[in-house]
């Protein structure tokens, strides 16, 4: 069947069985002071405020695609309040990465679409601005690198840690030397959480495409709890919370320590400790460590004590730092000398010595709207943006790492960071790239 009729026959938002052969790729040159038209694919929550974000910093939205009219009302409206022009309305992606007047795409989908979605829309020649964890697999985040420099795209990811001007100060602090000599480096995503249970099915939405939000995962009934977040719960379409939200801290540790590239092997333990019996798949406990040439670098991630809580907005739009013992999104740099603790999205950083005494600190401030104007500013320039993909691909693939490391039985794994792949260990390697459904497969 051609892929166009299939389409057409299904409603599917876009199939990407045939990956690269049905866009004519668009590369319009945007003069410095043009407005960026962008589209929002995924009108849930984050989503419609990364838009909102982008068209305070300049662009304007020309597109709003969602498999649900609920959602797409409620953006609308919401999305009106900085934009009087009305966006067009669809819920098939193939408009959107056919339409002459969108530059650039927001990705906002779930975890398992961020990938097909984003090669989708480089190969039709627009810019991408992609929520993390930016691929569900590491053989996706591969394709990802190469289809976006082989298409001259801009592909921005949401870890916008990277653009906060609080964090390139303590990356400075760390690159002086002033802390010592670092052997270890402590990541935390200690978050609380409870039992999760699918329920009863529930009803399909009117006019709902069951079949297209699976899209390239194996085929499953419908569950209302599923669909309406449940997925974080399985692997089919999740890594968990340590990609939902533990990247941002991994990737912040690696921005902090000058991006030191691949780890050498991976070890987790890990499992539904807390919670054992209920319905999801991922971990309520995994503790994670990555072997670098030189340091250690361990990831701790809960979701069941209630009294940890991640930085607040009070604190983060204010001179307070955090209280760190209880911070559920920390991280922790030991160095010889000194101690620096960092918090993501605002939360600052302090040095401390022995006793606790305080050297030196920072307060920070939430870096989306730095984030937004940085990627509307490279659309422009081509310049590479601070969470280009070349860049994310690491902390994307250390997630996997650990996730694979868990799965097959919470082992240490060999890895190679020349090729990517694991040393003799052949179920780890199987791995690394999911099983698409056929008519959802991707074709580079």
């Amino acid at each position: 069947m051609k892929r166009r009729q299939f389409l057409k026959d299904t409603g599917v938002g876009l199939s990407v069985g045939m990956i690269g052969t049905s866009f004519m790729a668009s590369n319009r040159v945007l003069d410095a002071n043009e407005r960026v038209n962008i589209a929002l694919l995924g009108c849930g929550g984050r989503g419609r405020y990364v838009a909102r974000g982008l068209i305070e910093q300049g662009a304007r939205l020309t597109y709003l695609c969602d498999l649900l009219d609920k959602r797409l009302d409620v953006t609308e409206q919401f999305l009106a309040e900085v934009q009087e022009r009305k966006p067009k309305r669809v819920k098939d992606m193939r408009r959107v990465f056919d339409a002459k007047d969108v530059d650039a795409v927001v990705i906002a989908i779930p975890d398992h679409w961020h990938g097909p979605a984003s090669l989708l829309a480089c190969q039709a020649g627009k810019d991408v601005y992609v929520e993390k964890p930016h691929a569900h697999n590491i053989w996706e985040s591969q394709k990802m690198k190469e289809t976006a420099r082989k298409y001259n795209r801009i592909l921005q990811v949401g870890t916008q840690n990277r653009s906060a001007p609080y964090n390139l100060a303590a990356r400075e602090v760390v690159k002086s030397g002033r802390l010592g000599k670092i052997g270890l480096v402590k990541v935390y995503n200690l978050k609380s959480g409870g039992p999760f249970y699918l329920g009863e099915a529930g009803s399909i939405p009117k006019d709902f495409n069951w079949d297209a939000w699976l899209g390239p995962a194996p085929e499953r009934p419908y569950f209302q709890r599923l669909f309406e977040g449940g997925w974080h719960k399985y692997w089919d379409f999740s890594g968990g919370d340590l990609a939902d939200d533990g990247i941002h801290q991994l990737d912040l540790a690696l921005m902090l320590m000058g991006d030191p590239g691949f780890p050498s092997a991976v070890s987790c333990s890990g499992g539904r400790i807390i919670y054992r019996g209920d319905d999801a798949q991922v971990p309520d406990v995994q503790i994670v460590s990555f072997d670098f040439n030189n340091f250690i670098m361990t990831f701790e991630l809960t979701n069941y004590p209630r009294y940890m809580q991640k930085t607040t907005a009070t604190i983060r739009r204010n001179d307070v730092l955090p209280y760190w013992t209880q911070n559920a999104t920390r991280i922790e740099i030991y160095g010889s000398e000194l101690m620096m603790t960092v918090g993501r999205h605002g939360g600052g950083w302090q040095i401390t010595t022995s006793g606790g005494r305080e050297v030196d600190k920072m307060y920070g401030r939430p870096p989306d709207d730095v984030h937004e104007l940085n990627f509307l500013e490279c659309v422009k320039t081509r310049k590479q943006a601070n969470a280009d993909i070349e860049i994310a691909h690491s902390a994307c693939v250390m997630i996997h790492m650990a996730n694979i490391a868990h799965r097959v039985g919470n082992k240490k794994l060999s890895f190679d960071p020349q090729t990517e792949r694991f040393i003799d260990n052949d179920r780890a390697n199987d791995m690394l790239k999911r099983i698409y459904r056929k008519q959802y497969e991707v074709k580079i």
